[in-house]
């Protein structure tokens, strides 16, 4: 691993299994029980690890904000909301490229983002 490479995730939930199948509803992270007992998470590059915990309140501003690379950020919000979460800004084209970049509350009320690169 490169020295300064995020790597872990904590994101807040009220229920740690809706959040879990939410997760993989929409973007297909693959969720597991650690040695702990506590429900972890991979995303689909196996870059990025983490895990949902209890008893911190949602991150609903945006302070640090994380986005989620998708290819198409259309689909990705129907999945959204078809899994519990709503939109919070919708599809925001960053210039005349084709990128593009939306922000949502998943089903806890933590906001993140999505990123669409431009099409190649």
């Amino acid at each position: 691993m490169r020295d300064g490479k995020i790597c872990y995730l904590e994101i807040p939930a009220n229920d740690v299994d809706a959040s879990a199948a939410f997760y993989e509803k929409v973007f297909a992270w693959k969720s597991r029980l650690r040695g702990d007992g506590h429900r972890a998470f991979d995303d689909t590059t196996g870059a990025v690890s983490g895990s949902w915990v209890k008893g911190r309140p949602p991150s609903r501003e945006a302070g640090i904000l994380t986005y989620v690379m998708v290819d198409r950020i259309d689909a990705t919000l129907k999945k959204v909301a078809a899994a519990g979460g709503r939109v919070a800004t919708p599809v925001t084209p960053i210039g005349p490229s084709g990128d593009a970049f939306a922000t949502f509350l998943d089903p806890a009320g933590n906001l993140l983002g999505l990123y669409q690169e431009p099409p190649r």
